[in-house]
């Protein structure tokens, strides 16, 4: 950040102000690990936060500290279109264009408040009055830990700050195996241990809490997958019937996307997951190297990301999708 956009920060935050928290629309662990982060900070600095969720986060976050504070705006949206309305400031986390809220944006681009963008993707929209973006970052959680750090205030990071800052940087970075996970990462670790996080704890109720039912719901995508081996290509397939099989929750299907890249040889890989009730198939991409799954999402499936990791959406049925993958992977100069 500049010096002026850290004058403006310390303007802004000078006074006790109320003051809504963003994160995108499904929430993973860095989006709720940073939004309640900075809620606890703020909390400390005497304002009034609420983080505000366009949807349901999942449930293996809700052990999260102050979780159950989480407003849900597809849940009660008269009240929180009030809450936003009220609000004084406004904080985006881990997302830098509105439409990525989904029908949130609507009300969020009525809104008179200033924005304070944090955010580790690429291409920010132009929509904050401080815009902290920096794709250098692995995660937004590291980024929330520099934001109170250039505000002079990392005395204030307790276990519980600490704890929601881990969260986010250990889901976000692959447990630590990601290309942008750095030297600095593991300093701010370091330091976050040092303020008293039980990290094993954290990755026991993480990665350690599945249900018999999302364990099969595993088995099934690994099933499913298929190996393009001449375009150095995997993907997994699971409809809304296979979904439905095994009471699918929300969360069930994070990571499995990742299985595909454990492949020898390939780069590229994708999960094209059925949603019915929306009508879309929603679409996970992960690569290694230099191959950017984010411009592939931007330019054939409405959506976004990092190089190594994006996301989109197609309305076709899966069957089109499917054919559309094949033949962009066919056609692609670096999968030949």
């Amino acid at each position: 950040m500049t010096e002026i956009q850290i004058a403006t920060l310390l303007s802004l935050l000078a006074s006790p102000k109320k003051i809504a928290i963003i994160p995108h629309r499904n929430p993973d662990g860095d989006a709720m690990g940073s939004t309640l982060a900075l809620y606890h900070f703020l909390l400390k600095l005497n304002h009034q936060p609420i983080v505000i969720s366009p949807n349901e986060f999942p449930d293996f976050l809700a052990w999260l500290p102050s979780s159950e504070s989480v407003l849900i705006y597809e849940k009660d949206k008269v009240n929180t279109k009030e809450v936003l309305k009220s609000a004084e400031l406004i904080f985006t986390l881990d997302f830098n264009a509105l439409h990525r809220t989904g029908e949130m944006q609507n009300v969020l681009a009525e809104l008179k408040a200033p924005f304070i963008m944090i955010d580790h993707h690429q291409a920010p929209d132009d929509y904050s009055l401080v815009t902290f973006s920096d794709t250098n970052y692995g995660s937004t959680c590291e980024m929330v830990f520099d934001f109170i750090s250039v505000l002079n205030q990392k005395n204030l990071i307790d276990t519980t700050i600490a704890t929601c800052i881990y969260t986010g940087i250990v889901t976000d970075s692959g447990s630590f195996k990601f290309p942008k996970t750095t030297a600095k990462t593991h300093r701010v670790v370091a330091e976050l241990i040092d303020a008293g996080i039980n990290n094993s704890e954290i990755h026991h109720l993480l990665f350690n809490n599945n249900s018999y039912e999302s364990l099969q719901l595993l088995g099934k995508a690994l099933q499913n997958m298929k190996v393009l081996k001449p375009h150095k290509t995997s993907y997994i397939t699971l409809t809304q019937e296979e979904l439905d099989q095994f009471h699918f929750k929300k969360g069930d299907t994070e990571g499995i996307v990742n299985y595909g890249l454990s492949i020898k040889n390939v780069i590229l890989t994708a999960i094209f997951i059925e949603n019915k009730e929306e009508g879309i198939i929603k679409i996970s991409l992960r690569s290694t190297g230099d191959f950017d799954v984010n411009e592939l999402a931007r330019l054939h499936f409405n959506g976004g990301g990092h190089i190594n990791a994006a996301g989109g959406k197609s309305f076709d049925s899966m069957k089109e999708t499917i054919l559309r993958f094949e033949e962009i992977v066919r056609n692609h100069p670096n999968l030949k």
